[in-house]
C-alpha cells in the first residue's frame, strides 16, 4: 500500500535519524519529512489530555503534603507520643518516609509494565490512607514510625509512576509542562500542609493534639486522586507493547482531538518501530534481565546515569532538609513563631514551580539547570557565612542570643532564594528526566530514578541535624554548596537539550556518548518543526 511504503520512507529519513541517511536530502525536503512524520504532534491537545494530567498530578499532592506537615509537625507534637522526641527520633520519624517510598517506588517499578501505569497509582492511594491513619491514631511512637514508613509507600509509588505516565500521555511540544504540573502538585501540596500545620499549631496551648487533624487530612487528595483515575485511559505506549492497538488509538484521538485517522496510524507505527525489538521482552522479561540490559547496553546507562544523576543532585542539594526541618531551623536561628515563618519557604516553592511551568518547554531543560543551580550554589555559600555569625549551642542546637540580627535576617532571605532557584529549576526537570530513558526500560529505570531520589532523601532526612552538630551549620550548608557545583558541571558535560523532541528519537541521544552536542544539532537541524508546534500550539489549553 501507498501508506505503507510512506511510512517506511519517513522511518528511514526521521527515526534513524543519521547524517548519512539525510544528507543528500534539501533542507526543505528534510523539514518537509519531518513535518509528515511528526504531524499528529502538531495538532491540538484537547482539554482532556490536560485534565489528565491535572488529575493524575494528584500523586505529586501526597508527596509534597507529606513532606510539608512533618516540619510543624516535629515542633508541635510535644510529649504526644509519650515523651518528647530526641534530635535522633526526630531523623528517624523523618527518615522512615524516605526509606518506605524507596520500597514503594521498587514495587510500583515491578508491576507497572506488567500491569500497566494505573494499577500501581492505586495501589499508592490506598497504602496512603491506611499509613495516614496509623499517623493518625498513634499514641506511642513505633506505631507512629510504623506509619510514616507505610504513608512512604504510597508517596514513592506515586511519585515513580505520575511522571511516567504523563510523560507517555503528553504530546511531545507539552510534555515538559504537563510533567511541570505534577512538581506543581508536590509544591501545592507542601504549602497547603505548612499553612495548616501553622493553623494547628495556634490551637490549645501545651499537650494539644491538634497536629493529628493536620495528618489526617492528609487521607483527602490520595481519595479523590483513587475515585478520579477511573476516568483517566491507559498510556497508549503500554497499550501498544501490550498489543492492544484499537484502544491505543481510541486514548490518541482522546489526547488528540483534530487528528486523522492516518496520522493516529502514523504515531502508533511510530511506537511499534521504537519498541519492535524490546515489547515482547519488555512486558515478559524480569526486573533482573531489565537491569541487566540498562547495565549492559552503554547508550540505555548513559540515559538512565544521566536521569539518576539530575534527581542526586536535586535531594542532596539540601532542599528537603527545609522541607523537613524549616519549622526547626528557624526555631534554632530564634524566631519564636517558627511554623508561620517556614510557610515562606513553602509559599516560594510553589510560586517559583509555577514559574518553570511556564518557562520549561520555552528555554529548555539544560539551560534551566545551569542558571538556576550555579544560583543555588551561590547561595548555600552565602547561607553557611551567615551561619558562622549566628551564636548556636551545637549540642543542643539552640541559639544563644535573644535577638535575630542580620545574619538571621540575611540567611532567610538566601534561603527563600534558594528555594526560587531550586522550585524553577532541578526539581522539576529532575522528575522530566523520566523522558530520558528509552521505552523497553523506562519502568525499571523509572523505578532507579526514583529509588536514586528517596535514597539521597533518606540520607539528607537522617543526617541533617547530625550533620549540624558534628560539622557545624555552617559546614553543613558549605558541604551542600559543594554537592550543587559537581552538579552544575555535570550539566554542562553530560545533560543534553532534548526539549520538544518525540520519544522515540530522544534514545538516538545517547548513542552519541553524552549527546550534548548531538542534541544541539538536532535542535538546529530541526528549527522548523520547532516552528510547526508553536504554530500550532495555540492557548495552552487547546481545544
Amino acid at each position: 500500500m501507498a501508506y505503507e511504503n510512506s511510512l517506511d520512507e519517513k522511518k528511514d529519513l526521521k527515526f534513524d535519524n543519521h547524517t548519512d541517511k539525510i544528507e543528500d536530502i534539501s533542507e526543505s525536503e528534510h523539514a518537509q519529512h519531518l513535518a509528515e512524520l511528526s504531524s499528529i504532534e502538531a495538532t491540538a491537545a484537547s482539554k482532556a489530555a490536560w485534565l489528565i494530567s491535572i488529575t493524575v498530578s494528584l500523586g505529586g499532592l501526597l508527596f509534597g503534603y507529606d513532606t510539608g506537615y512533618i516540619s510543624s509537625v516535629l515542633v508541635t507534637i510535644g510529649t504526644s507520643l509519650g515523651h518528647e522526641l530526641t534530635s535522633s527520633e526526630q531523623e528517624l520519624v523523618t527518615s522512615l518516609t524516605s526509606g518506605g517510598a524507596l520500597v514503594g517506588a521498587v514495587i510500583a517499578g515491578l508491576i507497572a509494565d506488567k500491569h500497566g501505569r494505573k494499577t500501581p497509582i492505586w495501589l499508592a492511594c490506598i497504602v496512603f490512607v491506611i499509613g495516614t491513619v496509623l499517623q493518625t491514631a498513634a499514641y506511642h511512637l513505633p506505631q507512629f514510625a510504623v506509619g510514616r514508613f507505610v504513608v512512604g509507600l504510597g508517596v514513592g509509588s506515586a511519585a515513580m509512576v505520575v511522571p511516567l505516565y504523563i510523560s507517555e500521555l503528553a504530546p511531545a511540544k507539552y510534555r515538559g509542562r504537563m510533567i511541570a504540573f505534577n512538581n506543581m502538585s508536590v509544591t501545592f501540596g507542601q504549602f497547603i500542609a505548612s499553612g495548616i500545620g501553622a493553623g494547628f499549631a495556634q490551637v490549645g496551648g501545651e499537650g494539644s493534639q491538634a497536629w493529628r487533624a493536620t495528618v489526617g487530612i492528609g487521607a483527602a487528595p490520595a481519595i479523590l486522586l483513587a475515585g478520579l483515575l477511573f476516568m483517566c485511559p491507559e498510556s497508549p505506549r503500554q497499550l501498544v507493547a501490550h498489543g492492544k492497538v484499537d484502544e491505543a488509538s481510541v486514548v490518541l484521538t482522546r489526547i488528540y482531538p483534530t487528528s486523522t485517522e492516518e496520522q493516529r496510524r502514523a504515531k502508533i507505527h511510530s511506537i511499534e518501530m521504537s519498541i519492535a525489538e524490546a515489547t515482547q521482552t519488555m512486558v515478559d522479561d524480569s526486573v533482573f534481565k531489565t537491569l541487566a540490559r540498562i547495565f549492559t547496553t552503554a547508550a540505555t546507562f548513559r540515559a538512565v546515569f544521566t536521569a539518576c544523576t539530575i534527581m542526586a543532585i536535586s535531594q542532596l542539594s539540601g532542599f528537603n532538609t527545609l522541607m523537613y526541618y524549616s519549622a526547626t531551623l528557624f526555631k534554632i536561628v530564634g524566631f519564636n513563631n517558627a511554623t508561620a515563618v517556614a510557610i515562606t519557604v513553602s509559599a516560594t516553592n510553589f510560586i517559583f514551580s509555577l514559574v518553570n511551568l511556564i518557562i520549561v518547554d520555552r528555554f529548555g531543560r539544560r539551560k534551566i539547570l545551569l542558571v538556576t543551580i550555579f544560583g543555588m550554589s551561590v547561595c548555600l555559600v552565602v547561607a553557611a557565612v551567615s551561619f558562622a555569625y549566628i551564636p548556636i549551642d551545637l549540642h543542643t542546637l539552640e541559639v544563644q542570643s535573644d535577638e535575630i540580627g542580620w545574619p538571621g535576617m540575611l540567611l532567610i532571605a538566601v534561603i527563600i532564594i534558594f528555594v526560587g532557584f531550586y522550585s524553577s529549576g532541578v526539581a522539576t526537570v529532575a522528575w522530566i528526566g523520566t523522558e530520558l530513558i528509552p521505552m523497553e526500560v523506562r519502568a525499571v529505570g523509572t523505578m532507579l530514578n526514583t529509588v536514586t531520589c528517596w535514597s539521597t532523601n533518606i540520607i539528607i532526612a537522617s543526617t541533617f541535624l547530625t550533620m549540624m552538630k558534628g560539622i557545624t551549620p555552617s559546614g553543613a550548608f558549605g558541604f551542600y554548596a559543594g554537592i550543587c557545583f559537581v552538579g552544575w558541571l555535570f550539566v554542562i558535560f553530560c545533560f543534553p537539550e532534548v526539549k520538544g523532541m518525540p520519544l522515540e528519537n530522544i534514545r538516538q541521544v545517547f548513542e552519541h556518548g553524552f549527546g550534548v552536542r548531538y542534541a544541539r544539532k538536532w535542535q538546529k537541524e530541526n528549527k522548523q518543526f520547532a516552528k510547526i508546534n508553536a504554530a500550532n500550539q495555540g492557548p495552552v489549553m487547546g481545544h
